[in-house]
């Protein structure tokens, strides 16, 4: 038997799983409340659409630079400015094949085989599991309420304190997936504090931001000239399919990461690319969207608690509710399993984003519309009397 590299055996990534069950029961003709993926219902913009229609009626989706087109570049720097009051140069500035791409060239520009790299447990599971294909260590930090499921520098100063040996990065991902929570700028100027002087890389996941129930997330870029930010047009502006994501380097990690675009990706989708310039002014239509968000939020924090799930994480930001279930179930994943078989109603195990205790939680994403979260709300409260 021929080799098999021991890279590509990592866990899978449960929500597409969920997904493929979901669509398995629409396709023998049931019908099924979509709540177990972090995609936005709506369509790309209207400004992205017709900016797509003009580049395709001109043929112009020829290669374009590994980091991207300039005009796309210089609309992401006016945007750091316009929202943060932040000045970045736009060599610095790497647009991506979607936040995955970005995650991929992150890490290998910044950490080395063997590196360990510590991560909130619960978190975006891709992380854990494109650090293990890359032989770079995911070190959990285990989070809770009483840190609203983000690291801290005591978590840091603990994990190598047990261990004994160096942490080497820190993703931080604010709002969070699956918790929702945000990280205040006192909380991230101590996070990056501590990573400064300890010699840690930091890598900030920043794509939820702009979808925020109360004061706004913060970019690590306000007190950090050396920490990784990345970001995608998938979330906030609407456009998942594109495929298209962007990195703010420090840098030094510039031109590595650009000769390792050059070799993974060539370059990021080139219609893509010259649509997004739009989605910087589309901010009536996407604000619209986080209005609905904010809505359907509003519905499952009424209604899950009257089904009896009582313990949820603060959702400051994203769209999901992250929820104890450990008093049902200590079987996440076939509490999902069979909450879709019996009332069509999808979601995604806990398992995915927590290895340790996830099998007591559950997430909800609220990326739909109202009209579902109401019916999910009335199913489980049934479902579970």
């Amino acid at each position: 038997m021929l080799k098999i590299s021991r890279r590509g055996q990592v866990p899978p990534f449960i929500v597409m799983d969920v997904m493929q069950a979901a669509a398995d029961r629409e396709a023998a003709g049931g019908d099924v409340l979509h709540l177990e993926v972090g995609q936005p219902s709506t369509s790309a913009p209207a400004g992205v659409i017709a900016a797509a229609h003009r580049a395709l009626d001109s043929d112009r989706a020829g290669y374009t630079v590994a980091f991207g087109i300039p005009d796309l570049r210089r609309a992401i720097a006016r945007h750091y400015l316009d929202t943060y009051g932040v000045e970045i140069g736009i060599d610095r500035i790497a647009v991506t094949t979607g936040s995955s791409g970005a995650f991929t060239l992150g890490f290998l520009a910044a950490f080395e085989a063997g590196d360990r790299v510590a991560l909130a447990s619960p978190g975006y599971p891709a992380y854990r599991n494109i650090l293990s294909a890359l032989n770079i260590e995911g070190v959990d930090l285990l989070t809770g309420p009483e840190t609203r499921y983000q690291p801290t520098p005591d978590l840091l100063e603990r994990a190598q304190s047990e261990s004994g040996r160096k942490l080497d990065g820190l993703i931080v991902a604010s709002p969070s997936n699956p918790t929702g929570t945000i990280l205040g700028a006192a909380e991230l100027k101590a996070l990056c504090d501590y990573c400064r002087t300890s010699g840690i890389r930091l890598v900030s996941d920043e794509i939820y931001h702009g979808i925020a129930y109360g004061a706004p997330a913060v970019t690590a870029l306000d007190v950090s000239d050396e920490a990784i930010i990345i970001n995608s047009f998938s979330k906030y502006f609407s456009m998942t399919g594109w495929r298209l994501g962007w990195m703010i380097l420090p840098p030094e990690l510039v031109r590595s990461s650009e000769c390792l675009a050059q070799n993974f990706f060539i370059s990021p989708p080139t219609l893509s690319q010259i649509a997004a310039v739009a989605a910087f002014d589309c901010r009536e239509e996407l604000d619209g969207n986080v209005r609905r968000y904010a809505a359907n939020r509003d519905i499952l924090l009424q209604g899950l608690p009257e089904a009896g799930l009582t313990e949820i994480a603060p959702p400051d930001g994203a769209f999901y509710v992250y929820a104890n279930v450990s008093r049902i179930t200590n079987n996440a994943a076939d509490f999902c399993r069979r909450l879709l078989n019996e009332t069509g109603i999808a979601i995604t195990p806990g398992n995915d984003f927590d290895p340790q205790r996830g099998d007591g939680f559950v997430r909800f994403s609220y990326a739909g519309d109202g009209d579902t979260m109401r019916e999910a709300c009335v199913r489980l409260k049934d479902w579970l009397r």
